[in-house]
């Protein structure tokens, strides 16, 4: 007699979802900063920024921007054929001893809410998990605000979808210089420095870079460093309406 077909093993496995508690019942604050936002008191990120307070818990971040978004960033490049090997998030470094290779993992993480405000952290460790969760905990404890406008001279929507100026960022060798652009134009940059520019609220600006641009840490850690400089240059009254500056989250109208 022919054997009956036997169901597939994924018919058969249950898949439980795990359902992650609350941050505030997990969550043990050790700092004072911490205790004020769990009890309430602080109800605004943009008030520790403007202060200049330093965030040692990444719980803070959690609770003040519930729509915080992530993304692991490519620095690492795989082993392929005739050098032909593909970028991945986790770059690999290895310590030759007598005992054999000891390999070491580093990755960047950037995070942002998409309302002016992002942070860039870097992590390294010998697995990949705890160098990936290293990297995401530093970038929630840097976070920092930035300047949106409109300040191409090609465009006066008076929203702010791009830069209000010109600015420039160096780290190495690898120099960034992030130009405004007009509504439409989109993201005419590298791929990484893309996602650290959408997370930061930018939807629209021009790009120049110099100097080695293939090391991509240094490239996104020149990013950064011209983001950093828009809320070091000052602006008169008159700058913020012809530019359309914008240095908080805009509130959407019901």
């Amino acid at each position: 007699m022919p054997r009956p077909r036997s169901r597939p093993r994924e018919n058969h496995r249950r898949r439980e979802e795990r359902v992650t508690p609350p941050i505030r019942e997990t969550w043990k604050p050790k700092t004072e900063l911490g205790k004020k936002v769990f009890s309430g008191e602080v109800k605004e990120i943009h008030l520790l920024l403007d202060q200049g307070q330093k965030i040692m818990e990444q719980e803070i971040v959690d609770i003040l921007i519930p729509t915080i978004e992530s993304e692991l960033l490519q620095i690492g490049q795989a082993k392929g054929k005739f050098g032909g090997g593909k970028r991945r998030v986790f770059r690999q470094t290895q310590k030759k001893t007598k005992e054999g290779n000891k390999p070491r993992f580093a990755t960047l993480a950037v995070v942002g809410n998409k309302q002016g405000v992002v942070g860039i952290g870097y992590g390294k460790s010998r697995e990949t998990v705890p160098a990936r969760e290293k990297a995401l905990r530093n970038a929630k404890c840097g976070v920092f605000k930035i300047r949106r406008g409109c300040g191409s001279w090609e465009c006066g929507c008076g929203q702010p979808h791009s830069l209000p100026f010109a600015v420039e960022g160096k780290c190495g060798s690898a120099i960034v210089k992030l130009i405004p652009a007009p509504k439409g134009t989109g993201l005419r940059v590298d791929k990484e420095i893309a996602k650290i520019l959408d997370l930061a609220g930018i939807s629209d600006v021009w790009s120049q870079t110099y100097g080695q641009t293939k090391t991509k840490f240094n490239l996104l850690k020149a990013t950064e460093k011209a983001l950093q400089s828009l809320m070091e240059t000052k602006l008169q009254d008159t700058h913020y309406e012809r530019l359309s500056v914008v240095e908080h989250a805009i509130k959407k109208e019901e």
